[in-house]
């Protein structure tokens, strides 16, 4: 499916009916939940990352970086309750890899919620997992900050939400941007983090294309060259989508795409057949990797079947409205 339209800043299609009685079933469900004990069945976003520059190394290890996030309406189904009686929390996941123990984010995220509010509910949670890993998506990052916005709503909201994206920072470096409306714009380690509009129409199709092979964060910023970091300007690239109307390569600038094709030469030679294909406007990569975004169009290329086991997922961007959680497109 071609995109027809330019793709222009600001130009966000208001939700829909649909759209909005989608958001307003999300937070009556979870009101409802919080008086009866029920469980909540919630989607939990995947995110990319538009632009990504790191801006320096910090004394604590950690990277400053500048990065346009947004939510996209792919991700993972969680479904979470009041476990009565429970001595613990507990949590399934069929996908292979995934850790169920207090390794998980998922779990870090309650037992911070019980420290930081004083609660001692502990919880049951089924994760239905279908974010890779190694993708660059936030997987593990959304379901600590959906289990963590579901903890809230099943004890009567103790916290404000500002409180939930704040605390969300001490375990994470991308947990807190899934508090904001969607689209945002952050700083620090990323908990800094500030709302945008979004760039691009809600309807403009994207397609996230990843290869079998993942791209470990660690690895990826062990081979980063700080010396060889991009100059382009965080703030002139939000502007340039601005003034010029659209993504274009110059401000979908990524620091880490050098280590990851350093690492990984062949996602270097998928974006540029990726990119020499006419059907999208941009390609990017989107976090430490190894999914690349394709914009403008969610048909996939004929030579992608020439490629084993390759991940292609149709999407687009997906934004919140404050006391709500993200919905799902089959919700």
């Amino acid at each position: 499916m071609q995109l027809e339209t330019p793709l222009r800043w600001g130009d966000t299609a208001l939700p829909t009916r649909c759209s909005r009685q989608r958001f307003l079933r999300t937070a009556r469900v979870a009101c409802e939940a919080s008086q009866r004990g029920q469980q909540l069945q919630l989607f939990s976003p995947a995110k990319i990352n538009i632009f990504l520059r790191i801006l320096g190394k910090r004394p604590d290890g950690y990277h400053n970086l500048a990065s346009l996030f947004h939510m996209i309406d792919f991700g993972d189904s969680m479904s979470i309750g009041v476990a009565e009686e429970a001595a613990e929390d507990s949590l399934a996941c069929k996908m292979e890899g995934v850790p169920t123990d207090s390794s998980n984010l998922v779990m870090k995220a309650l037992d911070l919620f019980r420290r930081k509010t004083g609660k001692e509910e502990r919880f049951c949670v089924d994760l239905q997992k279908q974010i890779p890993h190694g993708a660059g998506l936030g997987g593990g990052s959304g379901n600590a900050a959906t289990a963590l916005w579901a903890a809230n709503q099943l004890t009567g909201c103790p916290a404000k939400e500002w409180q939930l994206l704040k605390w969300a920072g001490e375990i994470g470096s991308d947990i807190s941007v899934f508090f904001s409306e969607g689209a945002a714009f952050c700083t620090g380690r990323g908990e800094i983090v500030e709302n945008k509009k979004p760039p691009l129409s809600l309807r403009t199709p994207l397609l996230l294309i990843k290869p079998k092979v993942a791209s470990p964060t660690p690895a990826v910023f062990k081979a980063l060259d700080l010396s060889g970091l991009s100059k382009a300007d965080p703030d002139w690239m939000m502007a340039s989508m601005t003034m010029c109307g659209c993504l274009t390569q110059s401000n979908v600038v990524n620091d880490l795409e050098a280590p990851a094709f350093k690492l990984l030469p062949e996602l270097q030679e998928l974006k540029q057949r990726l990119s020499a294909d006419k059907r999208f406007r941009v390609v990017f990569m989107t976090g430490s990797g190894s999914t690349l975004v394709g914009v403008g169009s969610d048909d996939p290329p004929e030579f992608l079947k020439e490629y084993s086991n390759m991940f292609i997922q149709p999407t687009h961007l997906a934004v919140r409205q404050p006391g709500a959680w993200y919905s799902s497109p089959e919700l």
